[in-house]
């Protein structure tokens, strides 16, 4: 998020969400039948921190849909779609081609995968981001995972635009506020409704489903319940979260603060209701990560955030802004550090050790320290730049045009 644009508590959420991530990824290096039994419901709890995908996605969805709730709002024309696209190119593709270039290739010189048409042909899927429509492409390259979740969330940033031309429509667009956030429920209805076909007219077969076929059983696993429409329904929880915000009172209040403060409690305690079921929080129409009470949680925190008087002050500090701020790099980058680690030292995260948890601890902190570094590398040297670039060609095109 830029810096000039920060609003209270964003930082602190995205920041909460890469860490959640990043331990989840953590947790699952962990040989649980070695978890000592005091710490059974940690490790569990932590590795359910895969819910903090959900997170991103509605704090996405708030933080991109509110330059349009405020346009509508005040009788302005739709934000220029050619500058919102520019924004989003320049803020994902070049960190997610570079991991995603580096992932297929170690695929094939490190982990041995057989360089054919089926490995390339999802290579290419992701590089244009169309992976997330089918199994077979859903993990775009070897090695790196948490890839797949990019091209959905770009899904996400097409669909949006799409909602919103139809509220500035001249026959819909209403001068009540109330009714547009109406009509954007109606929208969040229509994908879950093309949520519910997807599940109920795609299914996968059971021939090669299951991660122990590896990432594409894995994918089969999670098709078609993990598709970009419901998806979309997480990230347009957002968007309305940011339609109710734009309208509130500009009035900062304790009361903010209170229901801040509560909505972060329930989006915590979300994640023991996964305890006993499936890995991924299948919730509400097998919609993945406890939807919708995760994604409202999160929602009415960032509501609430941006006009308590203390919490948000409170909860973004340097230590938020700077995990926020480089929580992209973190994301594409923390599963080819943590697979490339037991490559090069067999013994990482307590394997073959007399003290695995001591083990893992050491092999975490270590990984964790790297991956942070490459993060912020790839925010100063890639990220960064490339944004920078971006906003001087927005420069460009609304300069108006001179005879």
């Amino acid at each position: 998020m830029e810096h000039d644009r920060r609003l209270g508590g964003a930082d602190f959420m995205r920041a909460v969400a890469c860490l959640m991530v990043l331990v989840h990824h953590l947790v699952l290096r962990m040989n649980f039948y070695k978890v000592p039994p005091d710490l059974d419901v940690t490790f569990l709890i932590g590795r359910f921190g895969n819910h903090g995908v959900s997170v991103f996605f509605v704090l996405s969805g708030f933080l991109l849909a509110r330059p349009f709730w405020l346009a509508l709002d005040g009788g302005q024309p739709l934000p220029s779609l050619r500058i919102y696209a520019m924004r989003r190119a320049a803020r994902v593709l070049p960190g997610f081609w570079f991991a995603l270039t580096v992932g297929f290739v170690i695929s094939f010189t490190v982990y041995g995968f057989r360089l054919d048409m089926e490995l390339v042909g999802r290579y290419i899927a992701g590089f244009f981001l169309m992976s997330q429509w089918h199994w077979r492409t859903f993990f775009p390259v070897q090695g790196d995972g948490p890839l797949w979740s990019i091209p959905f969330e770009t899904t996400c940033y097409v669909l949006m635009p799409i909602g919103f031309l139809l509220l500035f429509h001249p026959k819909l667009r209403s001068r009540s506020p109330l009714v547009s956030r109406l009509l954007w429920i109606g929208i969040i209805a229509v994908s879950l409704i093309g949520h519910s076909l997807v599940v109920t007219y795609f299914p996968t077969d059971s021939v090669g489903r299951g991660w122990q076929y590896g990432f594409q059983g894995g994918a089969k696993e999670w098709m078609p319940r993990y598709n970009p429409i419901g998806f979309f329904a997480i990230f347009a929880i957002g968007v309305l979260a940011a339609g109710i915000q734009t309208i509130l009172s500009a009035h900062r209040s304790v009361i903010y603060d209170i229901i801040g403060a509560i909505a972060i409690a329930l989006g915590a305690w979300q994640l023991p209701q996964s305890i006993g079921g499936a890995a991924e929080g299948y919730a509400w129409l097998g919609v993945p990560y406890q939807f919708p009470a995760l994604p409202l949680a999160v929602a009415i925190a960032l509501t609430a955030l941006p006009l308590s008087r203390f919490l948000a002050k409170l909860l973004d500090n340097r230590l938020s802004r700077y995990i926020a701020t480089v929580s992209f790099g973190v994301y594409i980058w923390q599963d080819i550090v943590l697979t490339l680690m037991p490559q090069l030292f067999p013994s990482s995260f307590g394997t073959g050790s007399d003290d695995v948890l001591g083990g893992w601890i050491t092999s975490s902190l270590v990984a964790t320290a790297i991956i942070f570094a490459i993060g912020s590398l790839s925010y100063v040297l890639l990220e960064r730049p490339v944004m920078r670039w971006a906003r001087t060609r927005e420069m460009t095109i609304m300069q108006p045009a001179t005879a």
